[in-house]
């Protein structure tokens, strides 16, 4: 059993971890506690994990808007995971706060995950250090039970459903080459400004692309930003919340560059080996890195501090009240910044193209 029950992003992040299990106990079945999302998206796809439960609300894991504790439910829910008699327990859910004493309730024979010096130790233990590449913690998570893999990058399959969803919906009536825009995420601190985004799906327009602009229901402010002030407007597709997350998956899986904030379409692009220029204040690049770079490009925003109040930005994690500004880290990163990456992916693959003919 794995505990992960986030967003899509941190969900992306453990896919080699889930990977190496599979790959070293073959016959053993996997089974994710996870949200609901995670049901859905996973059902009949295929990959490592067998079985999603879907973990009711509960403190610091799983609580939804307007959260009120039930007992009974949490009671209920926790004497049917005793009945699955879990060999190994996998907590991948932050720090062990909250999630250590939830696991330890599930009474798992063996116990495994990440803590902090203030959490609950489990059988076995390791330090969550916040500032480390998340793909790599999580496998140096299930390595101490022996469990590899010799592919660190995470991988999602896309299926024959995901890929006529998104073509149903897409325009792209003159076959062009399709470059996705996705301008939200979920804390203002991670947006660059809707401006700039409009002028890179100018750009892309002038290079020959069908620009689509994703983004959740929710985003459509964000999304408005970038599409008031798109020129091409003709040649720009809104597709904010028009697409399910297995339609988003087969949308990026025939598209040929994604220009995104650090948020779960990045990374479920990098998932899809589809080339990716994405927008990060520079601490976050720590922990959410693509494994590796011939496809991908980081573009780094170097605010030390709130321009607003000035109080540091590397206490943001740690101290979240310190500093209640919603305003961006990200936006000293230059139009030109992005247009040069953009630029630098298109000689790659061209350069990939060539060789495959010679």
């Amino acid at each position: 059993m794995v505990l992960r029950a986030n967003a899509l992003g941190d969900f992306i992040f453990c896919l080699p971890a889930l990977q190496a299990l599979r790959e070293t106990f073959a016959e053993a079945e996997i089974v994710l506690l996870g949200r609901a999302w995670h049901q859905e998206y996973l059902q009949d796809r295929p990959g490592p994990v067998d079985r999603v439960v879907v973990v009711p609300s509960y403190p610091g894991i799983s609580e939804r808007e307007g959260y009120v504790r039930d007992e009974r439910e949490l009671s209920e829910f926790f004497t049917k995971m005793e009945a699955e008699q879990f060999d190994i327990a996998f907590q991948m859910h932050g720090g062990g706060r909250n999630s250590n004493p939830f696991l330890l309730r599930l009474a798992a024979k063996l116990t495994v995950g990440l803590k902090t010096p203030d959490a609950t130790a489990l059988d076995i233990s390791i330090p969550y250090i916040y500032y480390f590449n998340e793909t790599l913690r999580y496998l140096e998570v299930v390595g101490r039970v022996g469990a590899k893999t010799k592919d660190i990058e995470p991988q999602i399959v896309v299926t024959a459903k995901d890929i006529a969803e998104a073509k149903s919906i897409v325009n792209n009536f003159d076959c062009k080459p399709v470059a996705i825009i996705h301008p939200g995420a979920s804390d203002i601190k991670r947006r660059w400004p809707g401006k700039k985004f409009a002028a890179i799906a100018d750009f892309l327009v002038e290079l020959g692309y069908h620009v689509c602009i994703t983004g959740l229901t929710w985003e459509r402010e964000i999304v408005d930003a970038v599409i008031t002030n798109v020129i091409s407007k003709d040649s720009v597709q809104d597709l904010s919340g028009k697409l399910s997350l297995g339609g988003t998956s087969g949308l990026l899986s025939f598209s040929d560059i994604i220009i995104s904030n650090d948020t779960g379409p990045l990374h479920l692009a990098r998932a899809l080996r589809i080339p990716t220029v994405g927008i990060f204040w520079f601490a976050n690049v720590i922990t959410a890195s693509a494994m590796t770079t011939t496809l991908h490009r980081n573009l780094l925003s170097f605010a030390m501090s709130c321009p607003l109040c000035g109080t540091s930005s590397l206490k943001f994690h740690e101290h979240p009240s310190l500093c209640t500004h919603n305003t961006s880290l990200v936006s000293e990163i230059t139009v030109d910044d992005v247009k040069n990456s953009i630029s630098e992916l298109i000689d790659v693959k061209r350069t990939h193209l060539l060789s495959a003919f010679m």
